[in-house]
């Protein structure tokens, strides 16, 4: 595999009982770029990154991390390799504080704790503010900001987000994208699902278009942002 592609899906399928969520897709995720996933719900694009992360066994088909198979590994196995989820919903533990949320987070890695905290209260200043607060306290673009800076403390490689604009307010959503441009300027893959195409478009570098388990579309964003067949069925008149 050539050194510019972190990540490399070939024919992968997944199946849920009789319902064939995904079919023989094939991705690559090159190193440092922003990729991202748009199609409708029930498309099988939450299901590829679960996939990938080791939650969901697929039926066949492989995924290459870094030149290393990694299907079948374990999450925690595939953690350690350098590759994180941000899953939908934020998922915070809302009963303990922002800090002890970071340290959760640092289980892979904690022989720099201190220094990888810093880290993310550099890019989120607000965690910093609020470091002693319940999470569940804390406002859904706050949460969000702390799902991505526990990802960030197992020191991914690729960070992949999940619908990381869901439920939020479109200030907030703006906030978000501005976190995910950071995160990949510091040296970071991301693997994006959103339902947001028009803004996921616009930060992505190569972007696929998933409906019912197949990929139907790829290219670079600008080109699918361009592209009729995108503009009728996912970006509709909205202006962002």
């Amino acid at each position: 595999m050539s050194n510019d592609i972190h990540l490399k899906i070939s024919n992968l399928s997944v199946a849920y009982g009789g319902i064939q969520a995904v079919k023989d897709i094939s991705i690559e995720v090159p190193k440092g770029k922003i990729v991202t996933l748009i199609g409708s719900n029930g498309a099988g694009k939450s299901t590829t990154l679960r996939t990938i992360a080791g939650v969901v066994k697929p039926k066949e088909g492989s995924i290459q991390f870094n030149g290393e198979e990694i299907l079948g590994k374990s999450p925690d196995y595939i953690v350690t390799r350098g590759i994180t989820l941000v899953p939908e919903g934020r998922r915070v533990f809302d009963n303990l504080t922002v800090l002890e949320n970071l340290k959760i987070g640092a289980y892979v890695h904690k022989h720099r704790l201190e220094e990888d905290i810093e880290q993310v209260y550099r890019l989120f200043p607000r965690l910093k503010e609020r470091a002693w607060q319940f999470a569940g306290t804390l406002s859904g673009g706050e949460q969000q900001m702390l799902a991505v800076g526990r990802a960030l403390m197992s020191r991914p490689k690729m960070i992949m987000m999940d619908e990381p604009s869901l439920g939020l307010a479109p200030l907030i959503i703006k906030d978000i994208f501005n976190i995910i441009k950071t995160v990949n300027a510091e040296g970071i893959t991301v693997l994006l699902i959103e339902q947001n195409a028009n803004l996921a478009l616009k930060i992505a570098d190569h972007a696929y278009v998933m409906e019912t388990g197949v990929i139907t579309l790829e290219g670079t964003g600008a080109a699918l942002l361009a592209d009729e067949s995108v503009k009728e069925a996912y970006l509709g008149k909205r202006k962002e």
